[in-house]
């Protein structure tokens, strides 16, 4: 009988992508959110066909269109870690300018989407799936805007030198919270421009 097998090294603060206090923010924020989810349903619990009148009102082009930006700002979030891990620091540089540049069109994407809501009549509190869209919406734009915040941030540390391969929590924190801002708009596209 051989000697039994060593148990998997513990994950540590240097060994998992960004800082700990990072994913701890994410989980609060996924509890936030969960709260979040747990009014929608119950709301749409309540009032189904006030849900299934109201949806189609909504500008589901530009939620279609806030999607591709997260989608999109996230990959090149992801390029840009892959390159400074791979010490190719010009080509991080011009992948996070790139993603910076595609998440500011949220914001005017966002603008838009409430001008389309303004003209079609869509308010906040006018029923229970225009209150509750409007909630969960707005609270998704305030995470993603201290994400583009965030993002605007390691862009500056980025060119100023501040990460290298050896030395990129920071980058990598902002990476993760920037994907679990997209997961969450993934729920709320679904669930109210997409199966409602």
């Amino acid at each position: 009988m051989g000697a039994p097998a060593a148990p998997p090294p513990a994950m540590t603060e240097e060994s998992m992508p960004g800082y700990r206090g990072m994913w701890i923010g994410i989980s609060l924020e996924f509890i936030e959110f969960t709260v979040f989810f747990a009014v929608y349903f119950t709301a749409r619990g309540y009032f189904p066909q006030v849900f299934r009148e109201g949806a189609p009102k909504l500008w589901t082009l530009g939620g279609l269109g806030i999607t591709l930006v997260m989608l999109t700002s996230g990959w090149m979030l992801t390029r840009t870690v892959a390159a400074v891990r791979a010490g190719r620091l010009a080509s991080a540089r011009a992948w996070v300018v790139a993603a910076l540049a595609v998440a500011l069109c949220y914001p005017l994407l966002k603008l838009l989407e409430i001008e389309h809501n303004r003209a079609a009549g869509v308010a906040a509190g006018s029923n229970a799936f225009f209150t509750v869209y409007y909630y969960l919406t707005i609270n998704h734009f305030i995470h993603s805007s201290w994400g583009i915040m965030g993002m605007a941030w390691v862009t500056l540390r980025l060119w100023m030198g501040a990460y290298s391969p050896g030395q990129l929590k920071g980058l990598e924190s902002l990476a993760i919270y920037w994907h679990a801002t997209d997961l969450v708009w993934i729920m709320l596209f679904s669930l109210f421009y997409a199966f409602v």
